[in-house]
């Protein structure tokens, strides 16, 4: 059985501007920034787990790392303003 893909949100607040530049490469190589510290994907839930704990080793000491999943019913009733549309959900891969 596959895992559900759900839209996945990304949010941390570090201190140390290396460790956020780190943190933010972690979550650029999968995932669409919407604002400084917000990140968005499509994904599972294990993908998404193991993205952020890449992503919170580079944590320092009063860092934090959130991660939000919100699930069909719940993305159906997200609303988006601005450049950054909400990403869609996709049935195919170009490669």
């Amino acid at each position: 059985m596959a895992e559900t893909e759900m839209l996945m949100v990304f949010s941390y607040d570090v201190t140390e501007n290396r460790n956020r530049r780190r943190v933010a490469k972690v979550l650029e190589s999968a995932c669409v920034r919407v604002q400084k510290s917000v990140f968005e994907a499509v994904m599972t839930e294990k993908a998404a787990k193991m993205l952020a704990d890449e992503a919170a080793c580079h944590l320092g000491q009063g860092d934090s790392l959130r991660v939000y999943a919100i699930g069909a019913h719940g993305r159906n009733r997200c609303q988006s303003w601005g450049p950054c549309p909400l990403p869609e959900q996709q049935d195919f891969y170009l490669l």
